[in-house]
C-alpha cells in the first residue's frame, strides 16, 4: 500500500480526566455494552494495521454513539479531522454534547435516511451524499454498516467512499458475505439474501463475487480481508481507492467453525433513545 506523505496532528492535551461513557441503553443499541469496548488506554493505534498516516482524516460512517471515536481521542495521536455519521439522531446528540467538545476537530453529523428501526418516517431518501468533500479523508471507517443495507445502498456508499477518499486512501469496513454459487435459485441480479421481511436490513449478506466485482466498478480495490470469528459473520475488509502500486487480494475460504451472532433486538421507538435532554452519560 503506498504511503501518504502527511502525519497525524499529535495531541498537546492528552486523555480528558473525565471522558463520559455513553449510558447502557445507548451502548445496547450497537452492540458491546461492555465499557471496555469503548476504551483504548493504551492510546496505540485503534486499528492496529492501518498506518498511522492514514488517520489524518477520518470519516466514521455509522459512529453510533461514539465507540471508535471515543478510542481515537484517547489515541496519542489523534487525527486532525474526524466526522461521525450515523442515522440515528439520539446518539448523534449525546457524541456531540459529550465528546465533540473534549477534542478539537472532532464533529457528528446525522445521517437523515430510511432506516425502519433506528431512524423511520415517510418522505425519507434511502441514500444521501456523505457529508465530506471530494477526496478529504484518509481513512473512512464502516463497521456494522454495511451489513446493514440494501443492495442499492451499499452501491451508492461505496461510490461514496471512492469519492472522498484521498489517493492512497483506505475504506475499513465489515461485511457479512456468502458464495451465491451455493444457491443456484438465485437469479443474475440477486446478489444479497435478508433474514427479517418486516426490516430487511436487519441483516444482509452479500455474494463476495458481486462484492470484489462492484467495488472495483466503483474505483475501490480489496487490499486485505480477515475472516470472521464465526463462519458467514463479519469479514473485515480493507478497500483502498485504486491507483498506482494498489493490488488487490484474494478472498480467503470461510473455514471457520459455525456458531451464532444474533442481531441486537431492537426496542419499541429505539429511534427516540437519546433525544430527549435527560439522556445522561454513564460517568467517566
Amino acid at each position: 500500500m503506498r504511503r501518504l506523505s502527511f502525519r497525524p496532528q499529535r495531541s498537546t492535551g492528552g486523555v480528558p480526566a473525565e471522558l463520559p461513557l455513553p449510558p447502557e441503553h445507548m451502548r445496547r443499541l450497537v452492540g458491546p455494552t461492555d465499557p471496555a469496548a469503548f476504551d483504548n488506554p493504551s492510546g496505540d493505534l485503534v486499528f492496529g494495521d492501518i498506518e498511522p498516516a492514514l488517520y489524518e482524516s477520518v470519516l466514521d460512517f455509522g459512529c453510533g454513539c461514539g465507540r471508535v471515536a471515543r478510542q481515537l481521542i484517547q489515541q496519542r495521536e489523534r487525527p486532525r479531522r474526524y466526522v461521525g455519521v450515523d442515522i440515528h439522531a439520539g446518539m448523534i446528540k449525546w457524541c456531540r454534547a459529550n465528546l465533540a467538545p473534549r477534542a478539537d476537530g472532532f464533529e457528528f453529523v446525522h445521517h437523515d435516511v430510511f432506516a425502519a428501526g433506528l431512524n423511520p418516517g415517510k418522505g425519507k431518501p434511502l441514500t444521501r451524499p456523505l457529508p465530506a468533500a471530494d477526496e478529504s479523508t484518509t481513512l473512512m471507517i464502516a463497521i456494522s454498516v454495511f451489513t446493514h443495507l440494501l443492495e442499492e445502498q451499499a452501491v451508492h456508499y461505496l461510490r461514496e467512499a471512492r469519492r472522498v477518499l484521498r489517493p492512497g486512501g483506505v475504506l475499513n469496513s465489515t461485511f457479512f458475505l456468502f458464495d451465491k454459487s451455493d444457491f443456484p435459485m438465485m437469479q443474475d441480479f440477486q446478489n444479497a439474501l435478508y433474514i427479517n421481511h418486516i426490516d430487511p436490513t436487519n441483516a444482509v449478506i452479500f455474494d463476495r463475487t458481486w462484492l470484489r466485482r462492484t467495488a472495483r466498478e466503483e474505483g475501490l480495490v480489496v487490499t486485505a480481508a480477515s475472516r470472521p470469528e464465526v463462519r458467514g459473520f463479519h469479514w473485515r475488509l480493507v478497500l483502498t481507492r485504486e491507483g498506482p502500486g494498489v493490488e488487490e487480494v484474494e478472498l480467503p475460504e470461510d473455514a471457520t467453525e459455525t456458531g451464532i451472532r444474533r442481531p441486537p433486538l431492537l426496542p419499541a421507538n429505539a429511534e427516540l433513545i437519546g433525544v430527549a435532554d435527560e439522556d445522561v452519560a454513564d460517568g467517566p
